[in-house]
């Protein structure tokens, strides 16, 4: 399956392929005030489908994870990384995804805050 999505102002906007099985919902620093519900895939599965340049980065702690931010509505729509094994992937906000059922999201807590 393809999903669409964007930033609340629309100026991002990309598409990834999957099936959306389990969401991750992370107490670290950052997660816990976005209030985000991630999925994580390979980079590979997905399409930013506007110019990188209005795009914002946002890196702590490790430097590990660029945590990708509209320049002009602040929303963060997606984070990008590099796995122990070099595999690259992306983390999405679910909340930022066209047509999703989050009644239906299998949530699994992760304790970011321990790392």
């Amino acid at each position: 399956m393809t999903y669409t999505g964007s930033c609340h102002c629309g100026q991002v906007r990309f598409e990834i392929d999957g099936e959306i099985e389990d969401v991750i919902d992370c107490n670290c620093s950052i997660c816990a005030r976005k209030g985000g519900l991630l999925w994580g895939t390979s980079a590979k599965n997905f399409r930013l489908l506007t110019p990188e340049d209005v795009l914002g980065t946002y890196r702590f702690n490790k430097e590990a994870i660029g945590h990708k931010f509209c320049t002009t509505c602040g929303m963060h729509p997606f984070a990008r990384g590099m796995d122990r094994s070099g595999t690259d992937f992306v983390m999405v906000n679910v909340r930022c995804l066209d047509d999703v059922d989050f009644a239906s999201l299998n949530v699994q807590h992760f304790d970011g805050r321990a790392l």
